[in-house]
């Protein structure tokens, strides 16, 4: 049986590399750069500051009428439950002041609803930095949600989880590590959450018990998973030869931190073979999403001079231009994309197509068409806030619906060929 998964989104939530993503799409804030950590798609643009003309409604005086309600709240409750804990819990041993700290925030930031607002820990946080700089332990599964329930957004290609046949669209619904005596549903846990009960030793198992939409009756059943070390390149080039057609395959498996140096890498390659080829199949399967400035620079080398992105936030809207470069242009291309596309790989894809009437080809994407911003705070964990929508060129929002394609065809795991591959170097 073929377990090759295309090039991918999880990230937000956005790298969850392990890890997730689905995607979150983060911009980057007043701090500086952004990690990659939950492989959840990370957007970038500008930071508005909020100035408030009172104090907040935790100190009795109310916001505005307009922004808030009237009633004020008092925090008098939080101390009160406090003091009640420390003085009659049954183990006091296990009063833990700084967790109990971060679980009243990671409290208040899921009173949203929203899965993509998050409080990472200190220790969350941390570790979000380190997958983006470098390799990690782990299965290499970008996560995300689908229907609020955990989800695999893309196996990475070759990585231990696409090795023991996960695919993109996955529910995992329990995770257990007997070494650790860990067994817990997934029911309710936060990306990080699932970062740090999936993540661990190398060489140990962890057994994820899945659902699968229409396979194995749609009942649970596990997978054991050995971890690895994680290593990601985000872009690859091949030259393929069919039927006597030659073209670049031209995959992009997430929008990080080193991608643009890989992207100029593979364009010089492509460009020194321009004569030889009948165009570029753009490869974003299983492609979680990531940096939106990163967005905009590889959509460039396609678009002149059009919009690549909108942003609608609370207090503006923004458009962003195509930086011009244009390196590619006067080569034909095609872009594959999955459920496993999204966040800014749907930006570049959505914008070829509503700019240049670029062909789509694979399954409708995603849909994830949110931007998160991301805030270190001062006791070294982070928070992600969901501050606006992106829209593409035409003004669509495909948040939740995704992006659909000219031409639909799936990928039949049970054969060695590539068919969605195939179809595009035919399209071409």
């Amino acid at each position: 049986m073929k377990l090759r998964l295309s090039k991918i989104a999880n990230f937000s939530i956005g790298l969850l590399l392990f890890g997730v993503g689905a995607s979150l799409g983060f911009r980057i804030g007043a701090t500086g750069k952004l990690p990659f950590d939950l492989q959840v798609p990370f957007l970038t643009g500008f930071v508005q500051k909020t100035t408030v003309s009172a104090l907040s409604r935790l100190t009795g005086s109310p916001l505005p009428p307009e922004t808030l309600s009237n009633q004020p709240v008092a925090f008098n409750t939080f101390w009160e439950v406090w003091k009640l804990l420390e003085q009659d819990y049954l183990e006091p041993t296990k009063l833990d002041a700084a967790k109990m700290v971060d679980g009243a925030i990671t409290g208040l930031a899921g009173s949203l609803d929203d899965p993509y607002t998050m409080y990472l820990s200190p220790e969350d946080n941390q570790r979000s930095s380190e997958d983006l700089a470098g390799s990690f332990y782990g299965v290499g599964i970008e996560l995300g949600y689908i229907d609020s329930i955990l989800a695999v957004i893309a196996p990475l290609k070759d990585s231990p989880s696409a090795k023991a046949g996960v695919q993109a669209g996955d529910l995992i619904i329990k995770v257990k590590d007997e070494a650790a005596k860990f067994e817990q549903d997934t029911n309710g846990w936060s990306l990080p959450e699932a970062v740090k009960h999936i993540r661990g030793p190398k060489g140990t198992p962890v057994i994820l018990t899945l659902v699968r939409k229409d396979s194995n009756d749609n009942k649970p059943f596990e997978v054991a998973v050995i971890r690895d070390e994680i290593i990601v390149k985000s872009v690859t080039l091949e030259f393929v030869e069919q039927n006597g057609k030659r073209v670049a395959h031209l995959s992009l498996s997430k929008f990080g931190e080193r991608t643009i140096s890989e992207w100029n890498q593979a364009v010089d390659s492509i460009l020194a073979e321009k004569s030889n080829i009948k165009g570029i199949v753009f490869d974003l399967r299983n492609n979680p999403g990531g940096f939106f400035d990163t967005s905009i620079q590889v959509a460039s080398d396609f678009i002149k001079s059009d919009v690549v992105v909108s942003q609608q936030s609370k207090y503006k809207s923004e458009k962003y231009p195509s930086n011009g470069k244009f390196r590619l242009a006067g080569i034909p291309v095609v872009i594959l994309v999955n459920k496993g596309s999204a966040s800014a790989a749907e930006i570049v894809a959505g914008a070829l197509k509503d700019d240049l009437n670029t062909k789509l080809i694979g399954e409708k994407t995603f849909g994830k068409g949110t931007v998160q911003d991301r805030r270190d705070l001062s006791n070294g964990g982070g928070l992600h806030i969901t501050v606006g929508r992106w829209l593409l060129p035409k003004g669509s929002w495909i948040h939740k619906e995704g992006i659909p394609v000219d031409i639909e065809i799936k990928d039949n795991p049970d054969t060695k060929e590539d068919e969605v591959l195939n179809k595009g170097i035919e399209t071409l």
